[in-house]
């Protein structure tokens, strides 16, 4: 299993043949003011051929339409319900959705979903459009969790105890997303993982190694793009498990054995 970290919650997972892009964004800024401040890891026309293309809500900085339309439309583009939905009415005739509790099938991968505690709709007003979800991609051999946008909760490790703690198998990879937020947005928790979080999630996945995402790419309102993964840096070297946390810049990859 390869993966390269290509910018905020954009990853390429490479497992057993099979390339999958999560929430595509390739885009130069978030609107008008939030500024992109580091390349994409590949460019969009660099990228390899795809197999399939995972999107878990429908935030503006994990659904870009403009990247969309230059990504390849003969390969599944797996959404929550909701979201499929409004991509199918869209155009995008290739979104599928998959609810959680529910399995793609890939070539023989597995990509089970399950729901994530994150308000996902669009405008805030769509509520209808809130479903947010994470996914497990599993061969039966090779396993990696992705995240996408949620809080830590007594469920969010509950997707890879089913499919791999009770069937006696470790992780082999979480993709958990680091966020910070200043002391005034005490929400933030409410839907988003922090440093310290993830580390938390890390610890009850008991997965083998952590890349964290969600950093490095865009200006936030409350924070830099860089605040939350230099907070994290300043954890680890108190964190027992150090040496099994993988950060990687745009465009490094990571390599299971």
């Amino acid at each position: 299993m390869r993966i390269t970290y290509i910018g905020h919650a954009t990853l390429l997972i490479e497992i057993e043949g099979r390339r999958i892009l999560t929430d595509p964004n390739f885009d130069p800024a978030l609107g008008r003011f939030l500024a992109r401040v580091s390349d994409p890891g590949i460019a969009l026309d660099a990228l390899p051929k795809l197999d399939a293309i995972l999107v878990t809500h429908a935030h503006a900085d994990h659904l870009s339409f403009t990247s969309l339309d230059h990504l390849p439309r003969d390969i599944p583009l797996y959404a929550p319900p909701s979201v499929a939905k409004w991509l199918v009415r869209l155009g995008y005739s290739h979104a599928i959705p998959v609810a959680p509790g529910e399995t793609a099938q890939l070539y023989g991968l597995s990509i089970y979903a399950a729901l994530a505690t994150h308000e996902g709709s669009r405008y805030g007003v769509d509520k209808w459009r809130k479903d947010a979800n994470m996914y497990l991609l599993d061969t039966g051999s090779i396993s990696c969790f992705f995240a996408g946008d949620t809080s830590l909760t007594d469920d969010t490790a509950a997707l890879v105890r089913t499919h791999c703690h009770d069937r006696d198998r470790r992780l082999d990879v979480a993709l958990l997303p680091i966020g910070h937020a200043p002391w005034w947005k005490p929400g933030f928790r409410k839907g988003h993982l922090t440093g310290a979080d993830a580390l938390d999630l890390f610890g009850r996945l008991n997965a083998r190694y952590l890349i964290p995402y969600h950093w490095g790419t865009f200006n936030h309102v409350t924070s830099t793009a860089f605040d939350a993964i230099d907070r994290f840096r300043g954890m680890l070297p108190e964190h027992p498990r150090q040496g099994d946390v993988r950060i990687l810049e745009p465009g490094e990859t990571f390599e299971l054995d």
